[in-house]
């Protein structure tokens, strides 16, 4: 059995996506979202001597874990790639991959990345307001808000955390950065959000929604997932599985949209009496942790799982 006793990220449906990702075990496939290997070790012991599995990480932190395991770096059947997921085409296409027997999409932050205070995403530790997937580039969360408008701040707030206060905690960043103080760190932010909004759901800190939204608008990441579901479906071959673990209305919504919209076939209105084009994924359900596992680990509780399956376009073709 493939363990680590480093591993402090707690994967959620692990059995479950595995069971529905593996139907071929001398296949190849893809963990784009590696985090600190849960879900890959459970595919690697499901698959044979001839399978194949490419991981992928845009967190150095993720990368270096892997590195760092002997079982993974003795086992030739693994790679883990320094990149986002959206690249997944391109990426494979260099290591001469031009199908796969599934994709695995596990979506949000990992717990190290929560409990690193250097990382920025948690109210619950003080430290630098960066909130980047990938330290080596980009711009941290501190930097966008030492620079945005109000304007600016106050649609990433509303649009990516859903956040109805998203104006008054806008004015209220801009006008501690107006009088020489620019947030710079989760205690500042948190503290600026408090003051900003006044009522919260029970049992949520004020701070939640704000801090997803710079999260997600910095890392790019409702981008980055369209792009990746549209890569794996170009990849997968005909059966194989895409299985995309979510963990927000947000991001499940698009995989939702997504799968729907390529589970049928779509008239082109222009050309009403052409002939449709066949439908490029069949949906095979969705699934949410059990009591059990939500009750054990908090950051199952909102998890959503969707699967579904890649037809054979070419037979479809050939039947009409």
């Amino acid at each position: 059995m493939i363990a680590s006793s480093a591993l402090t990220h707690q994967s959620v449906l692990l059995p479950e996506a595995v069971a529905a990702l593996v139907t071929d075990g001398d296949g190849i496939y893809v963990d784009a979202t590696f985090g600190r290997g849960g879900h890959s070790r459970a595919v690697l012991e499901r698959l044979s001597e001839r399978g194949r599995l490419v991981a992928f990480d845009r967190d150095p932190g993720a990368v270096a874990a892997a590195a760092a395991d002997p079982l993974l770096v003795a086992d030739p059947r693994f790679a883990i790639e320094h990149t986002a997921f959206s690249t997944m085409t391109a990426t494979l296409a260099a290591r001469g991959i031009d199908s796969v027997s599934g994709v695995l999409l596990d979506l949000g932050v990992s717990s190290p990345q929560i409990d690193d205070p250097e990382r920025g995403f948690s109210f619950r530790f003080d430290g630098p307001l960066d909130m980047r997937m990938d330290t080596t580039r980009g711009e941290s969360a501190a930097e966008f808000l030492a620079r945005a408008d109000e304007r600016h701040i106050a649609e990433v707030i509303r649009d990516y955390g859903e956040e109805r206060f998203a104006l008054q905690v806008a004015k209220a960043l801009v006008a501690r950065r107006e009088g020489g103080r620019p947030v710079r760190t989760t205690g500042d932010l948190a503290d600026v959000v408090a003051r900003a909004v006044k009522t919260r759901e029970a049992g949520q800190n004020p701070a939640t929604r704000t801090f997803q939204a710079l999260r997600i608008f910095v890392n790019a990441e409702l981008e980055e997932l369209e792009q990746a579901l549209s890569a794996a479906v170009e990849v997968l071959a005909p059966g194989g599985r895409l299985v995309v673990i979510s963990f927000h209305s947000l991001e499940d919504r698009i995989v939702k949209t997504f799968i729907a919209r390529e589970s049928k076939s779509v008239v082109d209105r222009r050309a009403p009496f052409a002939a449709e084009p066949p439908h490029r994924l069949r949906a095979l359900g969705r699934v949410k942790p059990g009591p059990t596992e939500a009750a054990t680990n908090p950051r199952a509780r909102s998890a959503v799982m969707r699967v579904a399956e890649r037809t054979d376009v070419r037979s479809a073709e050939a039947g009409r």
